[in-house]
């Protein structure tokens, strides 16, 4: 996710590029922040989400791919054809383990750079007009193995650009030896005091990883880093992941290719916390993680129950170059800094900070801010469809700074993870977490999602069912009447996760959808930013509520801000994830998310089909769908975003 420059061309201070020609007089000569541009130029590319940022006095411009796609080169500038890259593949899915020892934690993907100064730069790397297209392919997270029984991991996918690959990371080990797929750019830990995959495997030369560490007799092992071997599982908790590597190739310095943790087999089972939070966490419903979205991380081993284990996270790639050079700063920096309709935007995908300098011009900004989307309820036998996760809050409006330099703590919040769909006291789905702008007048709150009703909570029978919840939109509810399971939630209110509860949260969002209950048991919609969630469409589970379209400011026809919407329009976030369904004598039906009209789903809402469950897009801040049989877990919410524009 983030904002692509709409400029055809690339960097380049030439005539042909009026629009970059006054950036540069914009931000770097009088009354800008800086002086004296160079009139030296660089490469004129196209491609990937598009980040200019100086470094000293140095201006990098970085193509950023999260998804595979190509970088274009139409010319070579005065800055020469030489480029840095970042190539992190996708990290393995950890092991699950049903009722036996522990399992390992997913190996990192690969991590291989040539940025100088990094400890693992490789030579340099030239790029030319002929043939001036390269393929970029962005590895995969290995997905996550779903229960019931022991497995081990999957494999993470390659990503590569021109001549560099970076093997995708191992899974998590559930078997002696560690079959094939443990193995990659790092391994997969092992468990049962038995060695996990390898890492650097094929064979490739230089080293891009560590193999996985070695499981002790009831705990896991974690995945090896780029930088650091995998822990060794210990008793009674599983192995931390390795550590990976810090780099700062995007314009602020991000940790890659952490190792997911082990689990173990005796309580607490879960691997200790890596400080950079990138790489999945081993342990049970309430502990364990996936590795993060773009940073190759592996995913975290999964202990007790049918859940599936933590998937890896996806890989990235970044090509930088130089565009000129400046004496001073740009008005701002923080998130992906792009530029459209004469604004520039920042865009943050990941918690960071928004930070002015004393040359500050502009009166006020426009803002978005999304919560995090609400995770679907979990469905259990004997067999009812649960309700949608309820989309995050959505805000927007304009402020004014007041005072420069000075620097806003932008917090990006979580999605929440889908019921597991299995009896246990702790197997509920999550809410959604709030999205938070510090500016300095006053902090902009934008309220978690709620969760999706779902169950049982228990053994049974009796059976006990739990309620969805409130949120920026509320969650729905579950195909049952049992403990008022079917009713029902809120929105425009902080879930009560949220330190803010039970304050409420006008104007971000809509209710729920509630279920008449009883056969055939469809789970309701969770509510949208745009729209209420549905009551099931029997024998369908219900839509979720719509999403909202982002204002025009942010509309630029390169980004890849925002998910598609009704009538084949963009740029839509915060819709909630569509009701679950049994399924029963084949029926099908809507099952969307955020879709009230037909053809969804809508604004990277999770669906809950019969056959398979989504989660919701990442940094689209909508609910997950939920559950259903035979597929029983709900899908994850979608994180949330912060965007931030200001004429350029």
């Amino acid at each position: 996710m983030g904002a692509r420059s709409s400029q055809s061309r690339g960097p380049g201070l030439n005539k042909t590029d009026g629009h970059l020609l006054e950036y540069f007089r914009q931000n770097f000569g009088a009354g800008g922040g800086g002086t004296n541009t160079s009139p030296d130029t660089g490469l004129v590319a196209t491609g990937g989400v598009i980040s200019d940022y100086t470094v000293g006095s140095t201006i990098y411009r970085a193509h950023i791919f999260t998804s595979s796609g190509t970088f274009d080169v139409s010319e070579i500038g005065s800055y020469g054809d030489g480029v840095e890259y970042l190539v992190v593949a996708g990290g393995g899915s950890g092991g699950r383990t049903q009722n036996g020892y522990g399992s390992g934690g997913g190996g990192a993907g690969g991590f291989r750079t040539n940025v100088s100064g990094h400890p693992l730069a490789g030579g340099p790397l030239s790029v030319s007009t002929s043939p001036g297209s390269y393929t970029i392919t962005v590895g995969a997270g290995g997905a996550g193995v779903a229960g019931p029984g022991d497995a081990t991991g999957n494999k993470g996918g390659d990503s590569t650009f021109s001549t560099i690959t970076s093997a995708g990371g191992g899974g998590g080990a559930r078997n002696n030896p560690a079959p094939a797929n443990a193995s990659g750019g790092s391994g997969g830990g092992g468990y049962n005091s038995y060695p996990g995959g390898s890492g650097n495997t094929p064979p490739v030369s230089p080293a891009q990883g560590f193999d996985g560490g070695v499981g002790s007799p009831e705990g896991g092992a974690g995945g090896g880093g780029a930088t650091g071997a995998g822990g060794s599982g210990s008793t009674p908790t599983g192995g931390a992941g390795g550590t990976g590597s810090d780099i700062a190739i995007v314009g602020f310095t991000t940790h890659y290719s952490v190792g997911g943790g082990g689990a173990s087999r005796n309580p607490p089972h879960a691997s200790p916390i890596d400080p950079h939070g990138v790489g999945g966490r081993g342990g049970t419903a309430s502990t364990y993680s996936r590795g993060t979205h773009a940073t190759g991380g592996g995913g975290g081993a999964f202990r007790d129950g049918v859940l599936e284990s933590g998937a890896g996270g996806s890989g990235i790639v970044v090509v930088r170059y130089q565009i000129a050079e400046i004496s001073g700063n740009a008005k701002a920096t923080g998130g992906l800094i792009s530029f459209y309709g004469g604004k520039t935007i920042h865009t943050f995908t990941g918690s960071g900070t928004f930070a002015t300098n004393s040359d500050w011009d502009n009166p006020s900004i426009e803002y978005v801010v999304v919560g995090g989307g609400g995770g679907g309820g979990g469905d259990s036998p004997p067999g009812a469809g649960a309700g949608g996760g309820g989309a995050g809050g959505y805000l927007t409006g304009t402020v004014t700074l007041g005072a420069h330099p000075n620097s806003t703590t932008i917090t990006i919040g979580s999605g929440g993870i889908g019921g597991s769909g299995i009896a246990g006291p702790t197997y509920l789905s999550e809410p959604g977490g709030d999205t938070t702008a510090a500016f300095p007048p006053g902090s902009v709150v934008a309220a978690g999602g709620g969760r999706g009703g779902g169950g049982p909570a228990n053994g049974g029978p009796p059976y006990v069912y739990y309620q969805s919840e409130d949120g920026g939109s509320g969650g729905g509810g579950n195909g049952y009447t049992a403990s008022s399971a079917n009713i029902a939630s809120d929105g425009n209110l902080y879930p009560p996760a949220s330190p803010l509860h039970p304050a409420p949260a006008p104007g971000q969002g809509n209710p729920g959808g509630g279920s008449p209950g009883g056969a055939p048991y469809s789970g309701a919609g969770g509510g949208g930013s745009g729209a209420a969630g549905q009551s099931n469409d029997a024998p369908a589970g219900g839509h979720g509520g719509q999403g909202t379209q982002l204002p025009t400011t942010f509309r630029d026809p390169a980004s890849t801000v925002g998910f598609p919407g009704p009538g084949s329009t963009g740029y839509y976030v915060a819709g909630g994830g569509g009701g679950g369904s049994p399924g029963t004598s084949g029926t099908g039906g809507a099952w969307d998310g955020s879709a009230l009209l037909p053809g969804g789903p809508y604004s990277g809402a999770g669906d809950g089909s019969s056959t398979t469950t989504h989660r919701a897009g990442t940094n689209s801040g909508s609910g997950g769908g939920g559950g259903c049989n035979p597929n029983r877990y709900g899908g994850s919410g979608g994180s949330g975003i912060v965007l931030i524009a200001y004429p350029t």
